[in-house]
């Protein structure tokens, strides 16, 4: 009995200690990161976006368990029921940055804005600061900008009244101007995430995690879902698209389809870390019987992948819309004997490598909302490429493999890079091989 309680003491003694602060820290490193990225982005981008686009003030209306794509960006905060992020322009070098009818410690302790008020306060705040264009978060053609909606729309102009209801405008292009500008502190934690993406992803196709002829393909996604969880990471893609490529084009995609040698496989991923979202591929072999390097033709189809890229990495360049870009990159490939095509629509010449690109904005999630070199981002491809910009270089590359009947095997290549006065810079180790699995 006295042993008991001897031991009951301890046990207590111990489970009243503190427990080591070190364990606790890492969410307070990830917010005071977030808070420098958003002060800087507020001291240095937020200006130079509103008056390009000639809007003095621009808000954002959030509602509670309501509070859209650009809550993190904000500094989050909670509100009962309507809250708004107000800008506004007053002169001078710096934007004013108010918060009506939301609170919590991170918004208030962040040091990004430079007043809160209630949220019944909206129409006097609006009318003293009396601006002429009000952009909203509206847009039919980008996603992540079009937060507001109807019933809100509804709410702000009945608040609002005249004459400042018939003064809003699209905050479309401002929104986009404002995440896809980026300060040094964004593009450091954006290459962060690419590197932590590129390690999983390659650990993933490798025998640390796949045994021939016993791992399924969804096997190796879960695995890679695992990994978000221990470390507190974030995706914009749900699953990992862990998939086999054939003759015929992918066979599989992150299914029970087990994996056996002789197979090639792809992952198409991305990981979300400090709101900063990467968008990448690793391709692998899996070695059969006796072999003991990628089989020729498949080397090759790679190698002219890995050429295509260099010339669209040469090729891009700051100041032109990308569309031009674009109009730019395909002269350049056709320039060196490769074929524009539309997308998994690969000739049938066997003497040509086809290719298709899809260079497009990433950062605040793995489809970003800049300028994009890209045919299914048909608006922001007008957009001019600026300094800083995120790119996901994103082509596939279609060569014939003599052993398929000359059918086309198609190389995805996909790494993250930033836009800069010198043309395009990588963020992290890019795919330069074809990974093996024993």
């Amino acid at each position: 009995m006295q042993l008991f309680r001897i031991v009951t003491i301890c046990l207590l003694v111990l489970l009243g200690l503190p427990k080591a602060p070190a364990e606790a820290q890492e969410a307070r490193r990830r917010w005071e990161r977030m808070n420098q990225i958003r002060t800087e982005k507020f001291d240095q981008i937020l200006p130079e976006a509103m008056r390009e686009n000639g809007i003095d003030m621009w808000i954002t209306m959030i509602r509670e368990a309501n509070y859209g794509t650009l809550h993190l960006d904000f500094g989050q905060g909670y509100t009962g029921n309507t809250g708004y992020y107000i800008f506004t322009d007053r002169g001078g070098d710096r934007i004013e940055r108010a918060a009506l009818g939301i609170s919590g410690y991170r918004i208030r302790e962040s040091g990004a804005y430079d007043l809160f008020q209630p949220a019944e306060n909206l129409a006097d705040f609006v009318r003293e600061r009396d601006p002429r264009r009000i952009g909203i978060n509206t847009s039919r053609t980008i996603g992540p900008v079009d937060n507001l909606t109807y019933t809100g729309y509804q709410q702000l102009v009945e608040t609002l009244g005249e004459p400042y209801a018939s003064r809003l405008v699209s905050g479309e292009k401002l929104v986009s101007d404002f995440r896809s500008r980026r300060t040094t502190t964004e593009i450091a934690a954006f290459a962060e995430a690419g590197e932590i993406s590129r390690e999983i992803a390659e650990r993933a196709f490798s025998n640390e995690v796949i045994t021939p002829d016993v791992t399924m393909l969804e096997d190796v996604a879960w695995w890679m879902m695992d990994q978000l969880l221990a470390r507190g990471l974030d995706t914009s893609f749900g699953m990992p698209s862990v998939y086999v490529t054939g003759p015929d084009g992918i066979e599989s995609t992150s299914n029970d389809r087990i994996i056996r040698r002789g197979d090639l496989l792809m992952i198409d991923w991305g990981v979300g870390f400090l709101n900063m979202y990467t968008d990448m591929k690793r391709i692998a072999y899996v070695l059969r019987q006796g072999e003991v390097e990628v089989p020729p033709s498949f080397q090759r189809a790679f190698d002219k992948g890995r050429e295509a890229r260099t010339i669209i990495t040469n090729t891009i360049r700051p100041g032109i819309a990308a569309a031009q870009a674009e109009q730019e990159i395909y002269d350049a490939l056709a320039g060196a004997g490769f074929a524009r095509i539309g997308f998994n629509e690969p000739t049938s010449n066997p003497d040509v490598t086809d290719v298709v690109i899809g260079s497009h904005s990433v950062g605040n999630s793995g489809h970003g909302i800049g300028p994009s070199i890209a045919f299914f981002n048909p608006v922001r491809i007008e957009y001019t490429l600026q300094p800083t910009n995120l790119l996901s270089i994103e082509l596939f590359a279609y060569t014939a493999v003599p052993e398929w009947n000359n059918k086309k095997v198609r190389i995805p290549l996909e790494d993250d890079a930033v836009l800069t006065t010198r043309g395009i810079e990588w963020l992290y180790p890019v795919n330069g091989r074809i990974l093996l699995i024993r």
